[in-house]
C-alpha cells in the first residue's frame, strides 16, 4: 500500500507552502517523499517536483488556444488529465515502492465540490495503484475573524467532504497570523470544534450586508449542524510541533499508522525528539 495526501483549498490558503513544509518535515522524520504538482497555474515551485502536470499540459497554452479564462482553463486541464490518466499512472509507478506522495492540486474550489474531473483523477489513481490518500483541505485562519466568511468556509468544507468521499482533514492554516486580523468573537475552540453556530447570528446581524441574508445564513448553519461532520485542526507550517500533530492525524485517517507499526513508532519518537529540542 502507498500512502499520501491530496492537498486542496482556496487560492491563498497556503497549499504550495504546505507541500514544501510538509515534505521537509516528513524527510526529517525519515520518509521518502515525492511531491506531485497537478496545478498547471503554479509556475513557481519552492519544492523539488517529482512529477509536474506542465509536462503534459500548460494552462497558458490552453487559454491561448481555446480562448478561455483561467477558471475555464483549469477545468479543461483537469479534464485533459483525467483523459490522460495513464500518463500520470506511468509517472507514479516508479515512486510506489518507497515514497510517500503529496499531490498539490489547483486552488479553484469548483473542482472539488462541483466538477467531477478532479475527483475522477483521484479515484482512478486509488483504484489503479492501490493508494491510501487523505484529503487535506486548507482554509486560511483569517476567515474566523469574519462570521460570514467563516460560515462560507464551513459550507465549502462540507461540500468538498461530501463530494470527494475521501478520509478528510480540514485545516485552519496560517494560525500564527490569526491575531493580526483582530480579536476573535469567540475563543479558538469555538471555530475548530464548530460549536453552536446560533451564537454567530448576533454578530452577523451587526453587519448590514449579512443582516439581509439572515434567514439564508440560518438555514446554511442548520445544514452544517445537521451533518455534524465538519471540524478543523490548526497549523503553523513553521512550527514542527504543529506539523507533527497534523501528521499524526493524517496517518490515523488513511491507515499509515497501522500499516507499519514499528516504522510509525520510530517516526513518532523522532517527532517527540523534535518537540523536546524545541522546548529546550
Amino acid at each position: 500500500m502507498v500512502f499520501g495526501q491530496v492537498v486542496i483549498g482556496p487560492p491563498g490558503s497556503g497549499k504550495t507552502t504546505y507541500c514544501n513544509g510538509m515534505s521537509q518535515f516528513l524527510k526529517l522524520i525519515g520518509r521518502k517523499v515525492a511531491v506531485i504538482n497537478l496545478d498547471p497555474a503554479n509556475d513557481s515551485l519552492p519544492y523539488e517536483c517529482a512529477i509536474n502536470i506542465e509536462d503534459l499540459i500548460k494552462l497558458s497554452d490552453v487559454m491561448t488556444e481555446h480562448s478561455l479564462g483561467p477558471n475555464g482553463g483549469l477545468v479543461y486541464c483537469m479534464d485533459y488529465l483525467e483523459k490522460n490518466i495513464d500518463w500520470l499512472k506511468s509517472k507514479l509507478e516508479p515512486l510506489l515502492k518507497d515514497h510517500y506522495l503529496l499531490f498539490d492540486f489547483p486552488g479553484q474550489v469548483e473542482l472539488f465540490f462541483l466538477h467531477s474531473n478532479a475527483k475522477n483523477v483521484v479515484m482512478k489513481l486509488i483504484k489503479k495503484l492501490n493508494l491510501r490518500l487523505t484529503a487535506v483541505h486548507l482554509v486560511d485562519a483569517h476567515l474566523c475573524s469574519d462570521p460570514a466568511k467563516y460560515v462560507s468556509a464551513l459550507i465549502l468544507s462540507l461540500s468538498t467532504m461530501l463530494h470527494l468521499e475521501l478520509p478528510h482533514v480540514n485545516v485552519l492554516s496560517k494560525i500564527d497570523l490569526i491575531e493580526s486580523y483582530g480579536k476573535l468573537s469567540f475563543n479558538l475552540d469555538f471555530y475548530t470544534d464548530v460549536q453552536d453556530l446560533s451564537y454567530l447570528q448576533h454578530h452577523l446581524d451587526q453587519d448590514p450586508r449579512s443582516a439581509k441574508f439572515r434567514k439564508l445564513t440560518k438555514e446554511l448553519c442548520d445544514v452544517i449542524e445537521d451533518f455534524s461532520i465538519v471540524n478543523f485542526t490548526t497549523l503553523d507550517i513553521q512550527d514542527k510541533e504543529s506539523v507533527g500533530n497534523l501528521v499524526k492525524l493524517i496517518d490515523k485517517s488513511n491507515g499509515y499508522i497501522f500499516a507499519g507499526i514499528d516504522a510509525s513508532a520510530v517516526e513518532f519518537s523522532k517527532i517527540a525528539l523534535l518537540r523536546y529540542r524545541r522546548s529546550t
